[in-house]
């Protein structure tokens, strides 16, 4: 008889431990990324009366088995900030601290004071580096964005796409440029049309590069290039001459470039051969090529119609585009669903500049929990399995989402009650048990 008395208490142990496991659950509803626990119970090995093995076995009660997480998908919700990651798959984030390394369902992340990438508890998120050119890496380390910097690139050519009025008339005089510092050619009458280009040279410092168009004959132009002169603010200088004479640019023998048209408008020969620019400021000379399209007399031929044409309508420009840009910081990150973080520089820019990496592991469930959202690799859960996200079978990664826990607080209700109850029954055992020792007693 008092053996029931110990039967009874170990029922009150076990659903006791359920109700803290199930009041755990209600407790961390609201925490990012956390993954409920269930409750395993068991019966105590238990003996015959005699002995021996048979039907009049009596049980000695009941023990917690094990407290298993739930590694379901939990619900998403979208937020404001870029740097919330949420994980629509199996996978795990990797985060460091120190040397240490743990995994975590919970993508709240933020910027540290030195551009790391950081949970909430400082611990810094680990991914693919990428390099100077933004190309994906497969090393793995600490993600740091806001040091990146978008270097300047020199400009190599320009593409310009325009008309030239068939109708205009070509000028008299010939063509001269700026002797007055007026910032313009001193004879409006001795070019047709004009246009400027902004380009840029190895430091990122922008230049104005100024295109003449002058009418030589019958479907045939001359094209004048004019920028700035670096000693004398305000007056233009051609390719070929010098400034003060001292040599300083444009500079090159090709200082001019001719267009020719078919006689239906078309384009005929660029004629496009680098033409030398010297910026100043103590760089190097710097060559520049102008295409104004794929001609019909070049190799390989083309239409002649894809960019510059000869049509008779007024003089416009419809595109007009080169390949150099300044030096610029970084203004914003984008994060697609593989993990890749693009950063969106000043200049116009973007580049790779990571990559969220994920783990998974054969036997999640023996994760050791180890609290702030985090679980530790243990021996029965198997080492972890880092790759790419979408790949592998890691799931993808979703930026300005968080996961939300997977606590369902209708079935948590209903495991209280249930818990509730086997409490009660088994305090009742207790009772019972007293009660039949005190007839027992009173037989004497």
């Amino acid at each position: 008889m008092l053996t029931s008395l110990y039967t009874a208490i170990s029922g009150m142990n076990a659903n006791g431990t359920s109700l803290s496991v199930i009041g755990d659950n209600i407790a961390n509803m609201n925490t990012v990324g956390y993954k409920s626990s269930s409750i395993s119970f068991g019966d105590v090995l238990s003996q015959s009366l005699a002995g021996s093995s048979g039907s009049s076995q009596i049980g000695r009660g009941v023990e917690v088995t094990k407290i298993t997480p739930l590694f379901t998908q939990g619900s998403f919700q979208t937020t404001a900030n870029g740097l919330d990651f949420a994980i629509d798959g199996d996978g795990f984030f990797m985060v460091k601290e120190g040397n240490a390394q743990y995994y975590t369902r919970a993508g709240q992340f933020s910027l540290d004071k030195d551009g790391y990438v950081v949970n909430p508890d400082g611990l810094i998120l680990q991914g693919y580096l990428a390099d100077a050119a933004g190309n994906i890496t497969g090393s793995t380390g600490d993600l740091q964005i806001t040091t990146r910097q978008s270097p300047a690139n020199a400009t190599t050519s320009a593409s310009l796409a325009i008309n030239l009025n068939a109708a205009a008339v070509a000028p008299a005089g010939a063509f001269t440029l700026d002797a007055n510092l007026d910032g313009i050619s001193d004879d409006p009458t001795n070019y047709n049309f004009s246009n400027s280009t902004s380009v840029y040279d190895a430091q990122g410092g922008a230049h104005q590069v100024t295109q003449y168009f002058v009418k030589t004959g019958s479907n045939a132009w001359t094209v004048h290039y004019a920028m700035a002169d670096p000693l004398n603010p305000g007056e233009l200088m051609e390719g070929g001459q010098t400034s003060g004479g001292v040599g300083l640019p444009p500079v090159g023998a090709a200082v001019t470039q001719a267009l020719t048209f078919n006689t239906d408008g078309s384009l005929a020969n660029d004629n496009n051969a680098a033409i030398t620019f010297n910026f100043g400021n103590g760089m190097p000379a710097q060559n520049l090529t102008f295409n104004y399209g794929t001609g019909t007399l070049e190799v390989p031929p083309g239409t002649g119609l894809d960019m510059t044409t000869q049509f008779a309508s007024d003089f416009s420009v419809m595109s007009a585009t080169q390949d150099g840009y300044s030096a610029g910081t970084l203004k914003s990150v984008n994060v697609n669903d593989k993990g890749i973080i693009t950063g969106i520089f000043t200049n116009g820019q973007t580049r790779s500049i990571g990559q969220v990496s994920l783990a998974r592991f054969i036997s999640t469930t023996q994760l050791t929990k180890l609290g702030r959202n985090l679980f530790g690799e243990s021996f029965d859960s198997g080492q972890p399995i880092v790759g790419m996200a979408n790949t592998s079978g890691l799931g993808k990664v979703l930026a300005n989402s968080l996961e939300l826990s997977n606590v369902d607080l209708a079935e948590e209700f209903v495991k209280m009650i249930s818990a509730q109850r086997g409490f009660q029954a088994n305090s009742k055992i207790i009772t019972t048990t007293d009660e039949l020792m005190q007839t027992i007693l009173s037989l004497k």
